[in-house]
């Protein structure tokens, strides 16, 4: 793995980088946990590591998609490597003015803009984020920003950026509010049921790598929890429920 140039714009160090194996090449994501910034409210564990779990749901879920996700050695130590996604030139979320709206867009939150003007923020109403959204609130996603959604030139929408992720306290804050209150999908509903059956089974053994006995609890009780409302959820005035910066 070769290290090309650093992503200045994340606050923690991530690099960009090609890797090659038998003659194949391609691009990557790499975040050292030498170059992470402690957190105070999630002080076990590493951020790599709460990457690698967020994928590890999502793989044992198939709720959403996230780029193939390791923990492995890099230049620089231990650290998450991500597949890098090409993307296409649609945005899946944005600030507009109530004019400009798609019509099949789902409206977050109305505002202003710094003219006074109608603003208001949304995303698509894509199946693929959707889906998203219902692993956010199971793993507790609390940064879920428009610009970790990435829509691949493939039709898909990838998650990423899983750092603060599965903490035990409700953290959830996230650009994705756009399906509250509505049925979840029955195919999502499907998907929970088999992620809290893995949680008792090899991918809970699996997450203790990465997490605490504590967290792996929470993630299973968010999941029952979920499963036993059947809708989603909406937000609370306990805790700020979108992130800054939105995008």
């Amino acid at each position: 793995m070769d290290v090309e140039g650093r992503l200045v714009d994340a606050s923690n160090v991530t690099l960009f980088c090609t890797i090659e194996l038998d003659g194949v090449s391609g691009h990557v994501v790499y975040k050292p946990v030498s170059g992470e910034k402690p957190l105070w409210d999630f002080p076990d564990g590493t951020l790599a590591g709460r990457e690698v779990a967020t994928a590890m749901v999502q793989e044992a879920s198939q709720l959403g998609a996230i780029p193939p996700t390791v923990l492995r050695d890099g230049p620089f130590g231990p650290g998450m490597v991500q597949l890098w996604i090409e993307t296409g030139d649609d945005d899946v979320v944005e600030v507009l003015a109530p004019a400009d709206l798609p019509e099949d867009w789902k409206i977050v939150l109305h505002a202003h803009d710094r003219n006074g003007e109608p603003a208001v923020l949304a995303h698509a109403d894509h199946p693929g984020m959707r889906e998203l959204a219902v692993l956010d609130i199971v793993v507790n996603n609390t940064d879920r920003k428009g610009g970790h959604l990435l829509p691949g030139t493939d039709g898909r929408v990838y998650g990423v950026d899983h750092g603060i992720c599965l903490h035990t306290e409700p953290k959830l804050r996230t650009v994705l509010w756009g399906w509250v209150g509505e049925r979840l999908p029955e195919e999502s509903v499907e998907k929970l049921r088999g992620l809290r059956s893995e949680l008792d089974g090899a991918l809970g053994k699996a997450l203790a790598e990465h997490l605490t006995g504590f967290e792996i609890r929470a993630l299973a009780d968010r999941t029952d929890l979920l499963l036993a409302e059947g809708v989603f959820p909406q937000p609370t005035e306990e805790w700020r429920a979108v992130p800054w910066p939105l995008l």
